[in-house]
């Protein structure tokens, strides 16, 4: 009797047999049905072995009649893989070749024969899966399995070996069949099943069989070639060539790889390429900053960032080299400034003197001034100084932004390096207070009207790199003090550019420090809009209580004492006549609108002009624009043309240094001329010239000197130090107040914190303010502890 199964089988394994070699020509769809129905017919009949694979089930139903089929199947596919494996016979690019163009096949062919299986699918096999049973799959998954098991464990070796070679191919320049790889990759990754769970992949057979020797021979690859191109050629080009086959690795697994074999390929070339060869590389990142080599600078960073701790050495020497630029870049300015006053020097010495008893008198070399000595107090051009910072700043923040890509250790190791050479320079010598005072007098330059900076290029891209400088700078309160001293000189003396301006830059201290740096400055703009008003009703009563006639053309500012950096003159002084009735209504004007308060004069800041008559070169005669000493000098001049040195120390009641410095001017002009004696000298006399003439019309007398410029900056660094002592005190007050007992070192460190954000005080100037804070009863030190303080209340 024919057993039902062998019949059905040989109709079944046709079919198969069809599939598995040429279904597109010979399985026609009526074909594809009826083979479908044949196992359909064979699974839901009651015939044949009831048993499931496993033997253990008895009952009867159409699920368990698929047991035989499955077998039969599984042990056809076997055949067939063992028969293939017979016909290939080459090696390399052939039995890649081979390999693929089956693979594919196969692959189609098992998808159609899993269709045609599909009752045994949805019915046998799910039962089998379900119950636990292990090594049953769905016929797609069994096709896979057994490409695995018979035909790919047999040749993958040397799968292998021709992909390797195929890919060295490539790294060494020749054009490959890509698409070779690719099949053999996608092959690999199919191939991996999950054995617990057969409804799922793994990539457990391509990481074993593929990536790793993958990765090993490219490991070997790389070691050998970075080692010979090191030997024959520069960093620079190694580099280039390194950033060039990293770039291919990372195409490469786009191109043909799997996704996840991206990590531990690049990682590994990195370790190769980079990492083995890192302190060859940042031993050339000096040179290439000494040339500026932007580009090579650019590509060592995207290397080094790669490796761990690539980029640390670099950013040291990074920094080192950013602050000796820096240094450099100020020793220039102030070796220009040295010379600057060695020249000067040297014309004001260049002289002739008489010949005596010589037979020939010959020309005199030119003598030089006195070298100045380095590191000596030379007047620096503040705009020179401050924009010699900034070049450096400028060129070093567009290559950390453009090579090292804004990265966060060179942002900080340029900010390091600016904050040591704009504090610590050649310029400003000893203390880090310089560079303060000149970033102050370069705002003062470019907010006055005089400024010519203001009209060549845009104010607010200048204070922004102004405010560059200031970030750097240590000693904020040092450029505060400056600054509102000049701050108020523009203001008094209406020599501000712009309103604008000047808010901006106080909007941007503010920003930068607080309200409580810049509360002062605002006050000073409130003062003169309050001043404005106030004139405004002092000459409406003028005009109202006097003939024009009587009334002088006369403003004031009215100024908060406790917010203006104003110092009254120690001289006394004798308002002239011609002032005196002005003086006197406005005071009476003021007491009478605000009882209680007082004004103090600052005769001293004060300024008019003079309508000067008498001049015989002139018609129409000189506007003289004096100091209100000046003024009250001159004036004295309207009934007398000669004054002795005594006659206008009485007359005027000033002080002989203030008279002196007052007259220097007055004299250098010829508006005054000196006799019997010499500037300032008992006995001498100063007669009004009246053959005085100047080609302008509007003649400016009101001109500080040097020497006064000089000792205004010396008094505004006293009146800093003496601030200074009263902050630290504050301080100290403060935190003992909080903690109430604490040990010298940490409260000297918690002073330090607190005040960094203005000034960095010395241990010198700390020790001595707790001394005097302990002579003050504010603390006191602890009974057998002498470094211990508590704090008394």
């Amino acid at each position: 009797m024919t057993d039902p199964l062998d019949t059905t089988w040989a109709t079944i394994q046709t079919g198969v047999d069809v599939i598995l070699n040429d279904f597109e020509a010979g399985l026609t769809y009526e074909k594809y049905m009826a083979l479908y129905t044949t196992i359909y017919n064979y699974c839901t009949s009651l015939k044949g072995n009831p048993s499931s694979i496993s033997g253990s089930l008895q009952q009867k139903g159409a699920n368990l009649m698929g047991a035989d089929l499955y077998k039969k199947l599984k042990d056809h596919l076997k055949g067939h893989l063992i028969s293939l494996m017979k016909e290939h016979d080459g090696n390399n690019d052939a039995l890649l070749q081979f390999y693929t163009v089956q693979w594919e096949k196969y692959t189609r062919a098992g998808t159609y024969i899993h269709h045609v299986f599909k009752y045994l699918n949805r019915h046998w096999v799910k039962r089998e899966i379900d119950e636990g049973h292990k090594h049953i799959y769905d016929i797609n998954t069994l096709a896979l399995v057994s490409w695995r098991d018979h035909l790919f464990m047999l040749i993958q070796a040397k799968i292998m070996d021709a992909v390797l070679l195929l890919i060295e191919r490539q790294r060494n320049g020749e054009t490959i069949e890509q698409s070779l790889i690719k099949n053999v990759v996608d092959s690999f990754v199919a191939l991996g099943l999950d054995e617990n769970d057969s409804t799922k992949a793994t990539l457990d057979v391509y990481k074993l069989y593929f990536e790793q020797p993958f990765i090993a021979a490219t490991e070997l690859y790389y070691k050998s070639e970075s080692e010979t191109f090191l030997s024959d050629n520069s960093i620079t080009d190694y580099m280039k060539k390194a950033e060039k086959r990293l770039e291919e690795e990372d195409v490469r697994v786009q191109l043909f790889l799997h996704e996840s074999s991206k990590k531990p390929l690049i990682s590994k070339c990195e370790a190769v390429l980079i990492k083995s060869h890192t302190l060859a590389i940042q031993d050339e990142f000096q040179q290439l900053l000494n040339q500026d080599q932007v580009e090579d600078l650019k590509r060592m960073y995207g290397l080094l960032s790669r490796v761990p701790e690539g980029l640390d050495k670099l950013r040291v020497i990074f920094e080192t080299h950013v602050r000796r630029q820096g240094d450099a870049a100020v020793e220039k300015v102030a070796e220009a400034a040295a010379n600057a006053a060695s020249a000067e020097g040297g014309d004001a010495a260049a002289g002739g003197g008489e010949g005596g008893d010589e037979e020939e008198e010959k020309p005199k070399p030119k003598k030089k001034g006195k070298p100045t000595a380095p590191g000596a107090d030379v007047a620096v051009d503040p705009k020179v100084y401050v924009e010699a910072l900034l070049e450096v700043h400028k060129k070093y923040n567009e290559l950390v932004m453009n090579a090292f890509r804004g990265e966060s250790g060179f942002v900080s190791s340029l900010d390091k390096a600016c904050k040591e050479f704009v504090n610590r320079n050649k310029v400003c010598n000893v203390g880090s207070s310089k560079s303060p005072e000149l970033l102050a007098k370069f705002c003062d330059s470019l907010l006055r009207k005089s400024s010519k900076v203001a009209e060549d290029r845009e104010v607010e891209e200048i204070l922004n790199s102004i405010m560059t400088v200031f970030k750097y700078v240590e000693d904020k309160d040092v450029f505060q003090k400056f600054y509102s001293k000049m701050l108020a000189k523009r203001l008094v003396n209406s020599t501000s550019a712009s309103d604008d301006a000047e808010a901006s830059m106080i909007s941007k201290l503010k920003e930068a420090c607080g309200f409580e740096y810049t509360s002062k400055l605002q006050r000073m703009f409130t003062d003169m809009s309050l001043s404005k008003d106030l004139n405004d009703s002092f000459r409406e009563q003028m005009e109202k209580t006097h003939e024009k006639d009587d009334v002088l053309d006369f403003s004031i500012y009215v100024l908060n004492t406790a917010c203006w950096p104003l110092q009254a003159s120690a001289s006394g002084f004798n308002v002239p006549e011609d002032l005196v009735k002005t003086y006197e209504r406005f005071q009476g004007f003021y007491q009478q609108k605000h009882s209680g308060r007082k004004l103090n004069w600052h005769f001293l800041l004060s300024k008019g002009e003079l309508k000067a008559n008498y001049c015989k070169a002139s018609k129409t005669g000189y506007t003289y624009q004096l100091s209100t000493f000046q003024m009250g000098i001159l004036l004295q001049y309207n009934t007398a043309l000669k004054y002795s040195w005594e006659d206008l120390l009485g007359a005027t009641g000033l002080n002989p240094e203030t008279l002196a410095s007052q007259m220097a001017m007055l004299a250098k002009a010829k508006v005054l001329l000196i006799s019997d004696g010499t500037m300032g000298s008992a006995g001498s006399k100063y007669e009004l010239n009246l053959n005085f003439k100047s080609p302008r019309v509007r003649i400016n007398f009101n001109i500080p000197g040097k020497t006064e410029a000089k000792a205004e900056t010396e008094e505004t660094h006293k009146t800093i130090e003496e601030d200074r002592k009263l902050l630290i005190q504050a301080a100290i007050v403060r935190i003992m107040k909080t903690r109430k007992v604490l040990k010298n070192q940490i409260l000297m460190t918690e002073v330090l914190n607190q005040l960094a954000s203005r000034f960095k005080p010395k241990v010198s100037d700390i020790k001595k303010c707790i001394e005097i804070l302990i002579d003050k009863e504010y603390i006191e030190r602890k009974e057998g502890e002498a470094d211990m303080f508590s704090y008394l209340a």
